[in-house]
């Protein structure tokens, strides 16, 4: 019985890390089929790690964001941008792991919006 509310606690960490990575897609408008399928791809990876380290499944949103970021450079480049500064640059996830992840502009030391919530 524990095991199986594991597995549920681990399943709405990582459905609730991809709806909020995808949201951030959405709002930059780059939420196209290839993007999703990097997204899912990432995300059955982090399925595997989250089972060998079930505490860390607070931690999911803020890395398959990272995960995304990685996959995106390689195909579209730095993603997302910051929007307030003049000098292009990708938003950093803060803390890298940890829990309640938020996009944070590097250049000026600023949260911009929770993991999930750019297009708030």
């Amino acid at each position: 019985m524990e095991g199986q509310a594991d597995n549920r606690t681990i399943e709405a960490a990582l459905h609730d890390a991809r709806a909020r990575v995808l949201a951030d897609l959405s709002a930059r408008d780059v939420a196209e089929a290839e993007v999703v399928s990097a997204l899912e791809e990432a995300l059955s990876k982090r399925r595997w790690w989250v089972r060998q380290w079930p505490d860390g499944a607070e931690y999911v949103a803020g890395l398959l964001a990272q995960d995304i970021q990685d996959a995106l450079l390689e195909t579209r480049g730095r993603w997302p941008v910051c929007a307030a500064c003049e000098e292009p640059h990708a938003l950093a996830v803060d803390p890298e792991l940890g829990p309640d992840p938020h996009w944070v502009c590097e250049a000026r030391g600023e949260a911009v919006a929770p993991v999930g919530q750019l297009g708030g």
